[in-house]
């Protein structure tokens, strides 16, 4: 157990960004040029977004930028809430989800958490900031499947438990019988449950069926936090919710800053929301190109875990005669970047997070993958 668990790497003295998508620190420290072209694997987004027509439609709303905005996103709220069959009142509009994150943490301040790892840096962030104590519960290699037992006899004493659903960075999903199993016992002790649905969306079902959202009227317990930036290609917009019980709402909107998020972005969200056309291309293109990449990338040897989002952890396989660190480097220099692990608890840098792209782009990067992989056999 730790008191404040930062993540193995920090930046910017690392040479290991934090997240996905940060290119400059990578390209110095191999000796590249800022300009060395790279197709980015790193950051977890649909390539199909944003919705061709959110362009226009942002131009349009920079006349709105002279008003503040509606301090209680109520319109947001409500398309959110009739999105998932639940009350305004159980939805709280957040500054992408990392401020949900550290909004749920806010709740907790000052006692005992729990992190199913490996996972995403930000909780083990929001628990330190909050002065959590936290514990880590492991996820085993190289499957990396939940032991519902382990899991359950390691709660005792601890007051909230974070994990992510489908699991960044393993891509894993916890099945709903395994969560109302983990429900039923974290009720029984008093031990809220946050639940990151970041990546809900791209499960390859529709989201109302793959969300826990439907559980929140049985489990008062439970929190949802939701990031709409990856399904819709967003990540500079910052924009989030958070889903759980009225009274939770109220209580982490007191720990919210007005205004925490841009009138841009809340007018964004219901008519995000209702473009089914956009979401159902994206289930068909994840119903097309996550199996052909699985194969493609076993087929090389890798091991590779079976994805429940869009993207994959790798790592070369017991044939290969190369370490995981200078394979990404291998694969950097050949103008592909991709996710290091360095800053996943228990991952240690062993593991690369490859996303999902277009067809022709993931063909790409199964090339280049197999001609490093073949002249390290040399």
């Amino acid at each position: 157990m730790s008191q404040c668990m930062w993540p193995s790497s920090p930046w910017p003295s690392s040479p290991w960004p934090r997240h996905g998508g940060q290119a400059e620190a990578l390209l110095a420290h191999f000796g590249l040029p800022v300009d060395h072209r790279l197709e980015d694997f790193s950051a977890n987004l649909n390539p199909l977004g944003p919705p061709a027509w959110v362009s226009d439609w942002l131009t349009k709303q920079l006349a709105g930028l002279e008003r503040y905005p509606a301090p209680d996103y109520s319109a947001a709220r409500q398309a959110i809430a009739a999105h998932h069959q639940l009350q305004p009142e159980q939805v709280l509009l957040t500054n992408g989800g990392a401020e949900a994150i550290f909004l749920a943490a806010a709740l907790h301040a000052r006692k005992r958490a729990a992190i199913i790892t490996p996972s995403f840096g930000e909780y083990a962030r929001a628990c330190c900031a909050h002065r959590l104590s936290v514990t880590e519960i492991a996820l085993p290699a190289p499957h990396f499947t939940l032991d519902v037992d382990s899991l359950l006899a390691g709660l005792n004493g601890i007051e909230m438990l974070f994990l992510c659903r489908p699991n960044n960075p393993t891509a894993t999903l916890i099945d709903l019988p395994t969560m109302e199993a983990l429900l039923d016992h974290t009720a029984a002790l008093g031990c809220r449950v946050v639940v990151d649905e970041a990546f809900i969306d791209m499960v390859g079902e529709l989201p109302q069926k793959a969300s826990l959202a439907p559980l929140l009227v049985r489990y008062p317990h439970l929190i949802l936090l939701h990031s709409m930036t990856k399904f819709y290609t967003l990540p500079g917009l910052r924009l989030g919710y958070m889903l759980a019980d009225t009274a939770t709402i109220k209580a982490a909107g007191s720990h919210q800053p007005a205004w925490s998020v841009n009138h841009v972005a809340a007018e964004l969200v219901a008519p995000l929301l209702k473009d089914g056309a956009f979401a159902r291309r994206t289930q068909a293109w994840l119903a097309c190109e996550r199996p052909r990449m699985a194969q493609a990338l076993t087929e090389l040897g890798l091991d590779v875990v079976p994805s429940q989002a869009c993207f994959f952890l790798i790592r070369p396989g017991t044939e290969h005669e190369i370490t995981t660190d200078a394979l990404f480097e291998q694969l950097l220099r050949r103008g592909i970047l991709v996710r290091h692990s360095h800053n996943f608890a228990g991952l240690n840098g062993e593991w690369l997070r490859v996303a999902l792209r277009d067809e022709p782009a993931n063909r790409r990067l199964v090339n280049v993958l197999k001609k490093v992989l073949h002249d390290c056999l040399r």
